[in-house]
């Protein structure tokens, strides 16, 4: 039994966290490198219509088996689930580098969604395992790392690899990223430490939960693309979602082990926590669709120039997280950061409002920077306030959930920022240019006011937040009681 391995060395953790962090950049490069190839794979395999499938077809089915994944590695132990996300999601990168037509490649990435929805949660369950709660924000900065490295680095290598050589370059890189993980963590993975306690997978929970999921993520893209959020079939997926959630919930509370445990749901810490992290998501990711739009529309850039205008919100971030995460260990009020961080958040989207028509790219430039500066200390704070008020053995479970509201937040984000600023089938996911648009500065106040009041919400969240001192042992010495 695993629980029985002798404890890993320092050498033998670090290659872990070399192998997870590998296995998380595989899921950050792949929502940043597509991107700048789909006018190219347009141009080569035609359908030009369905070209936002390519990306959604990703998201739905990520974002639905993203908490199965944490029940999995609960159940069966992080090395052999975290290997499966890892090889679908190759097999997923091969089947759409081989693609020859729309539909191919639409359906290779929705099985590199099955994979790549995992490999998020199922780092950071990992990592959970390695230290205490106290030590775990340590791992802030490498995980900022990561994020910023794909930030920087998917439109870049997209745009080289769709421009001046060939599209199937952006899933090709995926295989020997993906093997260099496999590499790492093959041998120090089966000495990490897992007890096995006896589980039921809920079978029904989960086909509910992706069934749920499937239907608002379906709702939302269409609704995005053809602007007819009142058409039969979006009202009709949208009832569909809320049903499967409505059973959903009557099943976690019937259930004797459901997919998500009702102790984990009932804890303000994890409730909390999780919340702030979805509306501090929708905030941000809604974002990074419009900004583009704004600095072409009305600060006059052009698109090059506009693309990079977002590095600052996306450096703030990365620097908040990181400064959050070293600090964490030494503070007792380590809710502080974020709280602090979110009221400047909320000014500066306050501030972007007020400025919307001012044509001033620099002042733009600086309020978004203070905006993701704000925003970053949740990342660290809320994920191991939500490890640190579980069991090790609901781990996978909490971090699981933590990872699915993230990306539910971020789906309902782009949609109601994009609805709001860019409406019917303009700059649908693909991209582009809003050079030839007209857009009126009163659009943006309202979608930076929507961000705000988002915003707003991630720190009433962190007020009602539960503050429990992190412990410096994996297991908590008895259930917390508020």
């Amino acid at each position: 039994m695993q629980g029985a391995a002798a404890p890993l060395d320092d050498a033998r953790k670090r290659q872990i966290v070399v192998g997870v962090l590998t296995a998380m950049f595989l899921a950050a490069l792949d929502q940043t490198i597509v991107a700048p190839a789909m006018t190219t794979i347009g141009q080569s395999l035609g359908h030009v219509q369905y070209l936002p499938w390519v990306i959604s077809a990703y998201l739905i089915t990520g974002t639905a088996v993203t908490p199965l994944y944490g029940k999995l590695a609960d159940i069966y132990g992080r090395r052999p689930i975290l290997f499966l996300a890892v090889s679908i999601f190759m097999v997923g990168s091969i089947v759409c580098a081989l693609a020859t037509t729309l539909a191919v490649l639409i359906g290779g990435r929705a099985l590199q969604g099955l994979g790549g929805g995992g490999l998020i949660a199922l780092a950071q369950t990992v990592l959970g395992d390695l230290v205490p709660p106290k030590q775990r924000a340590k791992f802030a900065a490498q995980i900022s790392a990561v994020w910023a490295t794909a930030s920087l680095a998917g439109p870049i290598v997209g745009g080289v690899f769709a421009q001046h050589l060939h599209w199937s370059l952006v899933f090709w890189i995926n295989l020997p990223i993906g093997l260099v993980a496999f590499a790492m963590m093959s041998g120090p993975l089966k000495d990490l430490p897992f007890r096995a306690r006896p589980h039921r997978l809920d079978i029904p929970g989960a086909a509910l939960v992706v069934a749920g999921t499937s239907a608002a993520m379906l709702a939302l893209s269409l609704g995005r693309m053809s602007g007819e959020w009142g058409s039969p079939a979006v009202l009709g997926l949208a009832f569909a979602a809320v049903l499967a959630t409505a059973l959903f919930a009557w099943r976690v509370l019937s259930f004797e082990e459901p997919l998500i445990p009702v102790s984990v749901l009932k804890d303000r810490v994890v409730a909390c926590g999780t919340s702030a992290v979805a509306l501090g998501m929708a905030g941000f990711v809604g974002l990074t669709t419009i900004v583009p739009a704004f600095f072409e529309t009305q600060d006059k850039v052009s698109p090059d120039i506009a693309a990079i205008g977002l590095i600052s919100m996306g450096a703030g971030a990365v620097i908040g997280a990181a400064i959050t995460g070293r600090m964490m260990p030494r503070m007792r009020r380590y809710r502080l950061p974020a709280i602090v961080g979110h009221m400047m958040s909320v000014a500066a989207l306050g501030a972007l409002a007020a400025t919307a028509s001012s044509g001033s790219f620099l002042l733009s430039e600086a309020l978004l920077f203070l905006y993701g500066l704000g925003l970053g200390p949740i990342f660290p704070i809320a994920t191991v306030s939500v490890q640190n008020a579980v069991t090790q053995h609901n781990l996978g479970a909490a971090t699981g959930l933590l990872a699915f509201l993230r990306s539910m937040g971020a789906a309902f984000g782009v949609a109601i920022l994009g609805a709001i600023v860019l409406g019917a089938g303009a700059h649908g996911e693909g991209g582009g240019s809003a050079a030839g648009m007209a857009i009126e500065p009163e659009s943006f106040r309202w979608a930076f006011l929507v961000a705000m009041l988002s915003t707003a919400g991630a720190l009433c969240c962190l007020l009602a937040m539960p503050e429990r001192p992190l412990r410096d042992t994996m297991e908590p010495a008895a259930p917390p009681a508020e």
